[in-house]
């Protein structure tokens, strides 16, 4: 059984830094594209980051320079660093996971190819 489990979301001040985790069981971790999405309280849900498993990243605009991505194989874990953290970063936190073998692709706007989601994390940013 796939399963993905957040962690280490909460409640920060405006320029402060916080990380997350995503710990993956029930398929091969290395050999998956992974991301994590935000959803807003505006029920926005958008893509964050994605880390391929050829170890390429992608970035939202609204957070390149200030969020990284990476993964521990070791662990089947995968992080999310974020600094710099603002009152929009607000949402929660979602992990994902692409597991067949073509991966997440991005087209038309809109990135595809999530097979697994975790049960989310809720990241407040607020003075």
């Amino acid at each position: 059984e796939v399963r993905l489990a957040e962690s280490g979301g909460g409640s920060v001040k405006p320029g402060e830094s916080l990380i997350l985790s995503c710990t993956a069981s029930g398929f091969v971790f290395g050999d998956s594209d992974m991301a994590w999405y935000r959803q807003t309280p505006e029920n926005k849900c958008e893509l964050m980051t994605t880390i391929r498993k050829n170890s390429r990243t992608d970035f939202a605009d609204s957070v390149g320079g200030r969020f990284s991505i990476s993964l521990d194989n070791t662990k089947n874990t995968m992080y999310l660093q974020m600094n710099n953290l603002k009152p929009e970063d607000t949402g929660m936190y979602y992990c994902a996971a692409a597991i067949r073998p073509g991966g997440v692709w991005f087209e038309a706007g809109s990135w595809y190819g999530m097979d697994y989601w975790g049960e989310g994390t809720l990241v407040i940013i607020s003075s």
